[in-house]
C-alpha cells in the first residue's frame, strides 16, 4: 500500500473478483461506448451498469499475458478491493477476448488474465477528490505506442453508487475486488503487443502505473 505517510507492506486476499461495465455518468459518452462494441458485433447490455463475475484466480501483478489468437485487448479502469474492513483503490486493465465477447460478453470476461498494479492507496485519501483522479493506457500498436484512453473519474459513476448498485445495502464485502468501468478506445478497440496503464492523483502529486506485453497463443483446429 502506498499512502500518503509512506509505504506500507499489505497482504490482501481476494476471493471474488467482479468487473462492472457500462458505469459512465455520461449517458452520451456510455451510449458511445456501446455503440463502439456494437460495431465490432457486441449485443448491447441488458442493463446499465451490469456486474459480471470472473474467477479470483485470474487477477494477476505479471507484466506478461498469454492470450489465445489476435482478438484480445486490454482496457484501463479503477479497481476498489476491500479487504480487513478497508477500501483501496488500485488500478487495472481488463483484458478481454474480443471474438468471444461477440457472442458472450460474461464468457469473454473469463477468458483472459486481469492484470493490476500492485499498488493501492487508501480509499479514504482520494475520496474527498475522487472525480480528479485520472485513468489513462497508451498502447504499443504495430510497433508505434500511442495514448489508448484518457479520462477523469468525473466521468464514472461514484464508488458509493457503483457499490450500492453491485452490493446493495450490504456493500462490497471483504476480499472482494472490483474494476469500476473504462473509457471508449481513442481510434476503437484493437489489440496490442504491449499495454500500460494507470491511475493519476493530481492532487496528492502521485500515480500508480503499470505494463504488460501480450503474447498471441496459436489457435489450431
Amino acid at each position: 500500500m502506498q499512502g500518503q505517510n509512506g509505504p506500507t507492506p499489505l497482504r490482501v486476499s481476494v476471493r471474488q473478483a467482479v468487473v462492472a461495465g457500462w458505469t459512465g455518468r455520461d449517458p452520451v459518452a456510455r451510449d458511445h461506448h456501446i455503440r463502439e462494441l456494437e460495431a465490432l458485433g457486441i449485443a448491447a447490455p441488458a442493463t446499465t451498469p451490469i456486474f459480471y463475475r470472473v474467477a479470483a484466480s485470474r487477477l494477476t501483478t505479471a507484466t506478461r499475458l498469454e492470450a489465445s489468437g489476435d482478438a484480445s485487448s486490454g482496457e484501463v479502469e479503477f479497481v476498489l478491493i476491500r479487504s480487513g474492513g478497508v477500501t483501496y483503490v488500485g488500478v487495472g486493465s481488463d483484458h478481454t477476448d474480443r471474438r468471444v465477447e461477440t457472442y458472450s460478453v460474461t464468457v469473454s470476461k473469463q477468458m483472459c488474465d486481469k492484470p493490476i498494479a500492485p499498488v493501492l492507496w487508501p480509499f479514504a485519501e482520494v475520496e474527498g477528490h475522487w472525480d480528479r483522479l485520472v485513468l489513462r493506457s497508451h498502447a504499443v500498436i504495430g510497433g508505434e505506442r500511442v495514448l489508448y484512453q484518457e479520462g477523469t473519474l468525473a466521468g464514472m459513476l461514484p464508488p458509493a453508487e457503483l457499490i450500492a448498485k453491485g452490493f446493495g445495502g450490504a456493500g462490497m464485502p471483504d476480499g472482494c475486488a472490483m474494476f469500476g468501468g473504462t473509457f471508449a478506445a481513442r481510434g476503437g478497440i484493437r489489440p496490442a503487443s504491449h499495454f500500460a496503464y494507470e491511475l493519476e492523483d493530481p492532487v496528492l502529486g502521485r500515480r500508480i502505473a503499470h505494463a504488460y506485453d501480450v503474447e498471441e497463443l496459436p489457435i489450431l483446429g
